[in-house]
């Protein structure tokens, strides 16, 4: 009888192992039966995913964990916004917690807290997502409340006029940090009059006069079975979440009564913007190419490369033990105080690479490293 085959840290591992103890086998079978274990190491735990008759994703990925995340992504962000509704999408993500017609704001947060649970929600440029983590036991009801939020909100006019003044204090917030301030810059000089190029937030004219019904226009826009996905991991049962999804979210449009709303096209422009301010001790810089998309085989490399180039700043010490070799150079040199590389990825382009913080008179050795470790 042929050796046995030892495979480590992999789930499907041990099935391989047993069968090839049990008794004669084939060259042919434990060749396929080693690389079928292979392949299952590539996605532990699988990742399951229906599609409901409206068009709404289910995805699940079940680790057999105690707890659980549970969140929708809606194709509802900035980038499908124009110049007049710029910022609606935000907006509405801070609308979503301020009570429903069957919990007021209080209830909601009671409700979470008695749970254990944590609901939170984000804006991107080109998706909307609302999650909650919670125990695997209370799955059912952190699906009903993401439920309830998106489709049941009251919207109430009170509640608009606050968080008004909540978004309006969030835009100053922001203009403090230098670090947003910058890659709202990097997306305006790159996608130049485009969708990509407006910031998240939007301009402060618009949060002024954004009002109920331009959020409920928003809501029946894009909230729609085919632009949301229902996704779960860690203690969860893909059928258990197919039946929650059939039962909460099955009513959602499946078309829309005129055309539906299309990726809008972004086009990269290579140019520049620079803001000086000579009271500032430090200078803040990204410089990035034109990438690709999620789905667009270069992903992965370039992930891997982003990793190679990889983040330092002065805290981190380790001269030239460091895995990065530009942080080996800007350690021992002196070139910058941190830089972090980055991989931006949208539907169909996306940027790639790094920010960092220098002293002005090291600006042009810092792009020069950064250029020649490119």
């Amino acid at each position: 009888m042929a050796a046995p085959v030892r495979l480590f840290g992999v789930a499907g591992g041990r099935l391989v192992q047993n069968l090839l103890k049990t008794g004669p086998v084939t060259q042919g079978f434990r060749q396929r039966a080693t690389q079928a274990a292979a392949q299952v190491s590539l996605n532990v735990p699988e990742t399951k995913l229906t599609t409901l008759t409206n068009g709404l994703r289910v995805a699940s990925e079940d680790s057999g964990l105690p707890t659980c995340t549970v969140g929708l992504w809606i194709d509802a962000g900035s980038r499908y916004e124009n110049d007049r509704n710029n910022g609606t999408a935000h907006f509405l993500e801070h609308m979503a917690f301020k009570g429903t017609r069957k919990r007021s704001q209080l209830d909601l947060e009671l409700e979470i807290e008695n749970m254990g649970a944590h609901l939170n929600a984000y804006t991107s440029r080109e998706q909307t997502v609302y999650y909650a983590k919670a125990f695997s036991k209370d799955l059912p009801r952190a699906v009903e409340i993401l439920a309830d939020i998106i489709q049941n909100s009251t919207l109430g006019e009170a509640e608009i006029e606050r968080e008004r003044g909540v978004i309006l204090r969030e835009m100053q917030e922001v203009e403090t940090n230098l670090q947003e301030v910058v890659f709202d810059y990097l997306h305006a000089t790159a996608y130049q009059d485009t969708a990509l190029g407006r910031t998240i937030l939007g301009p402060a004219e618009n949060i002024r006069t954004i009002n109920r019904a331009d959020l409920v226009e928003y809501i029946t826009t894009h909230y729609m079975g085919p632009r949301i996905v229902l996704a779960a991991a860690g203690g969860v049962s893909h059928s258990e979440l197919i039946d929650l999804a059939k039962y909460h979210f099955g009513k959602l449009p499946a078309r829309y009564r005129d055309e539906a709303p299309a990726v809008p096209p972004c086009r990269f422009t290579g140019s520049e913007i620079r803001v000086g301010d000579n009271k500032m001790p430090l200078a803040h810089i990204a410089i990035a190419v034109e990438a690709v998309g999620w789905s667009h085989p270069d992903t992965i490399p370039l992930m891997v490369a982003n990793t190679l180039i990889g983040n330092w700043d002065r805290s981190f010490g380790g001269g030239v033990n460091l895995s990065s070799r530009l942080a080996q150079m800007a350690c021992q040199g002196n070139l910058c105080h941190s830089f972090q590389s980055f991989n931006t990825c949208y539907t169909d382009t996306g940027l790639w690479g790094i920010y960092t913080v220098c002293e002005p008179n090291t600006v042009s050795d810092m792009v020069r490293f950064t250029q020649l470790e490119w």
